[in-house]
């Protein structure tokens, strides 16, 4: 897999290793493994699936899990995605808003259970209709500390956590020519999660809106150009913080600490540039902004990002890869500039 070209369409399995250490963790390690496949074997249209698992554990305790599936059958006719995961592992916690500072920060321990599935059918040649559900219960340890930031942000409602059920509705437009690594097509993807609280002791009830629309044009055999724009809304009279749409990660603005910013409704675009010098490695280079706004969207409150970075094709007949990229953001006053380096499976859009 690592060294030939795979014509027969078969199998493959992947694992990486993966350490970290930081004070609030100690030593964190653990791997990644992805299972890559085709339902049919046989019809050259039928995309690939994956079936991709995440664990890790800290000398102090914490772990993260993750299972995650993505299902098509054959000619593509459904497409199935499902997804379990269980954090015990703290983060940081800046406050609420598109301004927040680095002063505020505050450690905060997070458990959190994940369950959703989803599913979506084919009609026509590129428009496909479903759903999507699953359940979540996010849990924060108590912080007696009144000046801490979760304490203190009037924004912050529900800081203890709860258990929350959704369902709803999905939609995809896809003219793709791959769904690894595209080189041409649009791909409009949404969904609305209808949320309602658990138990007596959660009356909560919102929503959750989603929307992304990406394209590609191929600008020369090994020239890609990809643009993605994204739109998150928490909807409903509540705004439990650990609901609310979070400014960066590994595929969208790339150089800020995700959850750095967030706020009830999260707008972002990007472009990026893929050149592929072999079969096996890529460059990119990507350029984007965004913000997140509580009701009101300003332009003069954007945010940029820029970097680049490469690509390693792990599996060149499925055009599976693995990732590094270096992620640049805004220069706060008074603050170091923000950054991130990201690795990760596959491409960011």
């Amino acid at each position: 897999m690592y060294f030939n070209t795979d014509t027969n369409r078969r199998p493959s399995f992947l694992i990486l290793p993966a350490i970290s250490s930081s004070p609030e963790t100690g030593l964190e390690f653990g791997g990644a493994a992805i299972l890559s496949f085709y339902s049919d074997t046989i019809n050259r249209n039928t995309r690939v699936s994956n079936i991709f698992g995440y664990a890790t554990i800290t000398t102090k305790g914490q772990a993260k899990l993750s299972l995650n599936t993505s299902y098509w059958t054959s000619q593509n006719n459904w497409h199935y995605t499902e997804s379990i995961s269980y954090y015990n592992y703290p983060f940081d916690f800046y406050g609420i808003g598109n301004n927040t500072k680095l002063s505020k920060i505050d450690p905060v321990f997070e458990r959190r259970y994940k369950f959703s599935i989803g599913g979506e059918k084919l009609f026509g040649d590129r428009f496909y209709l479903g759903y999507v559900a699953g359940a979540v219960k996010y849990f924060y340890k108590y912080q007696p500390d009144p000046t801490a930031t979760i304490n203190s942000d009037p924004g912050v409602q529900d800081k203890h956590g709860g258990d929350i059920i959704y369902i709803g509705p999905s939609f995809t437009y896809d003219t793709r020519d791959n769904n690894t690594y595209t080189t041409r097509g649009i791909i409009i993807n949404g969904y609305y999660n209808l949320m309602q609280g658990i138990y007596f002791t959660n009356p909560y009830k919102g929503g959750f809106l989603n929307i992304e629309y990406s394209q590609f044009f191929l600008l020369a055999k090994p020239l890609v150009l990809g643009i993605d724009i994204q739109e998150q809304s928490l909807t409903g009279a509540q705004s439990a913080f650990y609901l609310m749409p979070e400014m960066g990660n590994d595929e969208m603005m790339r150089g800020y600490y995700q959850g750095r910013y967030r706020d009830r409704n999260l707008l972002a675009g990007q472009t990026e540039l893929r050149y592929r010098i072999s079969p096996r490695f890529g460059l990119a280079a990507f350029m984007g902004t965004g913000e997140v706004f509580h009701s009101d969207f300003s332009f003069p409150e954007l945010k940029p990002n820029y970097g680049g970075g490469v690509r390693y094709f792990f599996d060149i007949q499925k055009g599976l890869s693995f990732r590094l990229d270096y992620g640049v953001g805004q220069k706060p006053a008074g603050e170091p500039r923000e950054t991130g380096v990201y690795i990760a499976l596959g491409q960011s859009f």
